[in-house]
């Protein structure tokens, strides 16, 4: 497999999860229905998790990597405020779009704190896939892509997390080694510093042996929008499910919250390990998802065809 095959199934993965997740907004609305294999009707819908990971992909394809500036032309002109954006990235993309450098339109977020959001991490888990192998270039990367839009350090964190963790899936399905749940999070943790993102890791790890409940309770499950509210649940779920991407996405449905992004962090982390063959991405999934934007159509064909 190449790293562009990796980073496609990522972002089917990401791009599933994301549009499925956002049918259950409710906790526990048709989960029993989901679980015995009647998903809701499609399509469904991606939302701005998508989006933005689909111009993270066009420049890894483009280019191999990110260019800070390439990458806020990219966000900012495929930008649709109906795709569920918050607020702050509402004003932020906006003021792109109209001129405003994107570093001080990001630095200026939350009164000059930068946004702490979980949005740099939704959209990011294809880029570590594409470099599995690599997870320093992979948390370097990361770092690049989320400054764009993300100046506070957890929500940057957030990005780095992800990436690393698809990276090391990814790296792990080339070599045909399952890591354990904490290898996968021990992993991650080398890649950050302290913090209220690394704390929730580190205690992310200390759960794994709970239910789904328990995990949500005590890691959040992305309610407050927030990267240290989002990103360890999800990387528990993945971590613990990392070889069953509808058990992934099941685990985000019933935990509530932030549906959509979390089973986007986690599908895209899970699906970099798995594809979409046996425990991977459910192909009556991938075909209720809503097509994927047509500006990136022939990316998806180019892949297909090489694989």
């Amino acid at each position: 497999m190449t790293s562009l095959d990796l980073c496609s199934d990522s972002l089917d993965g990401l791009s599933v999860g994301d549009a499925l997740g956002a049918q259950f907004f409710v906790p526990g609305s048709g989960l029993a229905a989901l679980l015995d294999g009647d998903p809701p009707a499609g399509p469904w819908p991606w939302t701005d998790d998508t989006e933005m990971a689909c111009s993270i992909v066009a420049e890894l394809r483009g280019h191999g990597g990110i260019d800070q500036d390439r990458l806020a032309a990219r966000f900012a002109e495929h930008f649709e405020p109906y795709r569920g954006y918050g607020a702050g990235a509402v004003v932020l993309l906006r003021q792109v779009r109209q001129g405003v450098a994107w570093r001080d339109a990001a630095g200026a977020a939350f009164d000059g704190q930068g946004s702490m959001g979980n949005g740099a991490a939704m959209r990011v888990a294809p880029l570590g896939a594409f470099h599995a192998g690599n997870n320093r270039t992979a948390a370097l990367q990361a770092w690049r892509s989320a400054e764009v839009t993300h100046a506070h350090p957890e929500a940057i964190l957030g990005a780095v997390a992800v990436a690393v963790a698809a990276a090391e899936a990814g790296w792990s399905r080339l070599t045909r080694s399952r890591p354990e749940p904490a290898e996968l999070l021990d992993v991650v943790l080398a890649h950050l510093v302290d913090g209220r993102l690394h704390a929730g890791i580190v205690l992310a790890r200390r759960l794994l042996g709970v239910s789904v409940a328990e995990a949500a309770y005590e890691l959040g499950n992305g309610s407050q929008v927030l990267a240290f509210d989002t990103v360890p649940f999800a990387l528990w779920v993945a971590a613990t499910r990392l070889d069953d991407y509808p058990a992934a996405i099941h685990a985000c449905v019933e935990a509530g919250g932030d549906v959509d992004t979390t089973a986007a962090i986690a599908g895209g982390v899970v699906a970099a390990y798995t594809g979409s063959g046996p425990g991977g991405i459910p192909a009556q999934w991938l075909a209720r998802r809503e097509p994927l934007p047509t500006t990136y159509a022939d990316k998806s064909a180019a892949w297909s065809r090489g694989r």
